[in-house]
């Protein structure tokens, strides 16, 4: 039924007053926040942002990790008929100024010191940001700028103008409707400025209930919210979700805590990008490194049965009495410890998106009886387009179109989606609204894929991406980097990868090192190293990446349609790509555009035959300074395959 996030919570509150909605861990002990609660909480910090002049249809930026009270402001804003706009919270203030010049925001809600510190840095750009409201007063006591005040200032002051006004709260609910605007969220600009892409109550919600049926969820589930909530991923778990579904979200104590609360939660339903499974497995080797030679031959041992058993169990296939015996031991002796270690024992449905996940990565997760699935989506689309089935999650498919989903080819191969989850537009750019939006409701995605004969959806990659090879022994062949980049990155030495090629005559790579895999690895062969940059240089660490790129040039052999993008050449960075340096979105999405452009002298050394190069780059410090980073880069060659020819 068509409603509004606002709306929802009263439900909540009315049917199960004293159900935990939220819990937040402070100081070590998990606080948990009920429905009757929150729905005061809002109640109080709308009428607040009333007396404060916030009215219907304006924006609200709000900068922070997961709390219970940004929550709770974005839902008070939208009880107002104003339009919650989360931004990341580990950007610099200087990539603030355009979202909030853009939408116009004369309002703020932020965590902390340091966010408050970024907002007030952006007066002289900004002059209309007149109001901002912080949740954790730490540091901020001596602080006495125009405008900036506490939420507990804003609460008071909500609760002064509701005994002046005890009707207006309920009144502001019952206008909205479900195709206002609920939010927007700033895409991550990978060319040029951001854009904001505006949705409705409705497309949100739609979207997060038809997830909801898909795989059974009820207000029982648990769910640990630790992902940015300026990411669309985390708000529809975590925000859109949590209305539709009412389950418990739990908001870890720091960025450094999560690991430690994902373990004492024991999360029902878990969201993560590829990235944070592929650092938790990471994570996992490094461990191994340092066990005894009886446990690393016990965990090889059973991890081999896993990978060949496990997905089967998983899917529900047939597998013998004697494996599956087998597989129970290995469950006693090591999947079981080490879904408890990971945090994940309790995990009924697990998530990947973002972008493309390794297949060996996903296989990994679910051999040890984990039900990872993937989803197709994105920031555009309200997230949920397409989702795996139980017993049907294969790592080269996304799944297939959820309840309320069309899906067609374009003839360039590009996916076109209808769906009631689509933006309503991108905020004040009807030329970029038109590039996507058709006139009869197809967005393009900008993806490369097709529907197998089962009725899944492949995604290739990127449509702007994808390229050929010219000349060489493999002219003509499909070059398809993330795909590459993703193999690349299952090995826990290899944190990014940045594949090269299209329109020459081989396929070249930019490797970033995993610096506590890698470390921890270099440690225990007693090499000595003084920093990253000293590190990625070793002759031994070079010697290590060369292997795990030619398991993958040998993987990449036995499939004819990308053979020809076996890795030829690589060398490894001096530095890790950092989005601070304009090399990776928010996201860490690679920014390819922007890595041709700053290190054009590398990718014409790969392919000049060059055995090094030397390389100036600037960089910016995480205390704000800025300065340069140099090196003398190795470049080396790496043995290719010739491709596999299939029987006939």
């Amino acid at each position: 039924m068509a409603t509004t996030f606002p709306r929802l919570l009263l439900e909540h509150a009315a049917q199960r007053p004293a159900a935990t909605a939220l819990r937040e861990k402070e100081y070590g002990i998990w606080q948990p926040l009920s429905w009757s609660q929150l729905a005061a909480l809002v109640r109080e910090l709308a009428h607040g942002l009333a007396q404060a002049g916030l009215q219907r249809g304006q924006h609200v930026v709000v900068v922070g990790e997961n709390r219970p009270r940004l929550s709770a402001a974005m839902l008070a804003a939208q009880s107002l008929g104003a339009i919650p706009v989360p931004l990341y919270q580990d950007a610099v203030a200087a990539e603030f100024v355009f979202p909030i010049n853009n939408a116009e925001i004369a309002f703020a809600v932020v965590e902390d010191q340091e966010q408050v510190d970024k907002m007030l840095e952006l007066r002289a750009q900004c002059p209309q940001l007149q109001h901002i409201w912080f949740d954790d007063p730490r540091g901020l006591r001596g602080y006495a700028q125009t405008g900036l005040a506490s939420l507990d200032e804003l609460c008071a002051s909500g609760r002064e103008h509701a005994k002046a006004q005890p009707d207006f709260f309920d009144k502001q609910v019952a206008i909205g409707a479900p195709g206002d605007v609920a939010a927007m969220f700033f895409t991550s600009g990978t060319t040029g400025n951001p854009k904001g892409v505006v949705h409705t109550h409705s497309s949100l919600i739609d979207r997060a209930q038809a997830g909801a049926r898909f795989d059974n969820l009820s207000h029982s589930e648990e769910v640990l919210a630790y992902l940015p909530p300026a990411w669309i991923g985390q708000n529809i778990f975590s925000y859109a979700q949590w209305m539709a579904c009412g389950y418990v979200v739990n908001c870890p104590e720091s960025a450094s805590t999560v690991a430690i609360d994902l373990n004492e939660i024991g999360p029902t339903y878990y969201f993560a990008p590829p990235r944070v499974f592929e650092g938790l497995l990471t994570s996992v080797m490094i461990r191994m490194e340092d066990a005894s030679s009886t446990k690393r031959w016990l965990f090889s041992t059973c991890m081999t049965l896993a990978r060949r058993v496990g997905p089967a169990l998983m899917s529900g296939s047939p597998v013998s009495l004697l494996d599956r015996c087998k597989y129970a031991l290995g469950n006693l002796a090591i999947y079981g410890p080490l879904r408890n270690t990971l945090g994940m024992s309790r995990v009924r449905v697990a998530y990947t998106a973002g972008e493309a996940i390794g297949p060996d990565l996903f296989s990994f997760y679910r051999s040890i009886g984990i039900n990872l699935k993937q989803l197709y989506g994105s920031t555009e689309t309200a997230v949920f387009v397409c989702l795996q089935p139980d017993h049907q999650a294969r790592a080269d498919t996304v799944g297939v179109p959820i309840e309320g989903v069309e899906i067609k080819l374009a003839d360039s191969g590009e996916i076109l989606v209808k769906s009631p989850g689509l933006l309503k537009g991108y905020y004040k750019n009807e030329a970029a609204t038109a590039e996507v939006l058709t006139a009869d409701g197809w967005y393009h995605t900008g993806d490369a894929g097709f529907i197998d004969a089962s009725g899944h959806l492949k995604i290739i990659d990127r449509a702007k991406d994808v390229g050929r090879l010219v000349g060489g022994a493999f002219d003509g062949a499909m070059f398809a980097p993330k795909y590459i980049e993703n193999k690349l990155k299952f090995f826990p030495f290899i944190k990014e990868a940045v594949a090269f090629g299209d329109q020459r005559d081989r396929a070249c790579a930019f490797i970033n090192i995993d610096f506590d895999a890698a470390g921890n690895w270099a440690e225990r062969r007693n090499l000595p190293y003084a920093g990253y940059a000293d590190l990625a240089q070793k002759p031994e660490v070079y010697q290590l990446i060369r292997e795990c790129v030619e398991q993958i040039n040998a993987d990449l052999a036995q499939d004819q349609l990308l053979a020809g993008s076996q890795i030829s050449r690589f060398l490894i960075l001096h530095k890790e790509l950092d989005a601070d340096d304009g090399e990776l979105t928010r996201t860490r999405k690679v920014k390819r555009g922007a890595i041709a452009e700053k290190y054009a002298l590398l990718i014409e050394a790969l392919y000049s035959g060059a055995s090094s190069q030397f390389i100036e780059t600037a960089v910016k410090f995480e205390d704000g300074r800025s300065g340069s980073i140099s090196a003398d880069l190795k470049i080396v060659d790496t043995r290719t395959f010739p491709a596999t020819q299939k029987a006939a």
